[in-house]
């Protein structure tokens, strides 16, 4: 796994949070958990971990509000826990910044599955040579740098999570093409299920709001997915 990893749980279940803190230590990583949100945020000010998880109901600030704190100074990978079935809640947490969710209840191991795939994600990436082609990957006044995972504006980088990275540069890597939602879930995510296709619908929402200025536009491509195009 190379360097150990270290992981911040809240959730107000006892219970829960044990589950997760054993399951996740025994795959290697450096874990901590908190009862509330607020208890998390201030760890997290004092040293900041390498990928968060948050219940979404939780006394004092709930998970809606510490993911927008952490927003305010990080992009650390943030996965959003729900007791709620509810696509409000999951366009909520998309729309803030996390970069999953799972619905409650859930087994320890699917949750396990998604922190995997998120550190592998950004293991690859940052172990991976840049092939010479994605170096000089320009569109519009936007620039891709895979070797320093940075996406550029007019040589200054735009402050994006792993997610949005991750599907702004396989956007840019396609420019001009037709992606699905489903190949979009499949390449970023790991998962391909037509549940989830709101995960890319929120990511790309938020990368909108980011685009301003930078002379492209990711045009929704009807019943499909999405289209990075320059603006004429």
């Amino acid at each position: 796994m190379g360097e150990q990893k270290h992981i911040y749980i809240a959730d107000d279940d006892d219970n829960i949070r044990q589950v997760i803190r054993t399951f996740l230590i025994s795959d290697g990583y450096a874990v901590e958990d908190f009862p509330t949100g607020d208890l998390l945020l201030e760890r997290f000010r004092q040293l900041p971990a390498d990928l968060v998880i948050l219940d979404v109901m939780m006394p004092g600030s709930d998970g809606f509000t510490v993911c927008t704190e952490l927003r305010k100074s990080s992009t650390v990978p943030i996965i959003m826990l729900t007791a709620r079935d509810s696509e409000n809640d999951f366009a909520m947490g998309l729309g803030l910044g996390s970069d999953d969710y799972i619905t409650k209840p859930f087994s320890a191991m699917a949750l396990l599955m998604r922190v995997r795939a998120i550190f592998r994600r950004i293991d690859f990436e940052s172990q991976k040579h840049a092939a010479p082609a994605a170096e000089c990957v320009t569109v519009g006044r936007l620039s891709l740098d895979e070797e320093g995972r940075h996406i550029l504006r007019e040589g200054k980088p735009l402050t994006l999570t792993p997610t949005e990275y991750e599907v702004l540069k396989y956007l840019m890597l396609h420019a001009g093409q037709a992606v699905s939602r489903e190949e979009l879930l499949n390449q970023v995510w790991g998962f391909e299920t037509a549940v989830e296709t709101r995960a890319t619908d929120d990511t790309v929402r938020r990368l909108r709001q980011k685009l301003d200025g930078c002379g492209v536009t990711i045009a929704a491509v009807w019943g499909f997915g999405f289209r990075l195009e320059e603006k004429a």
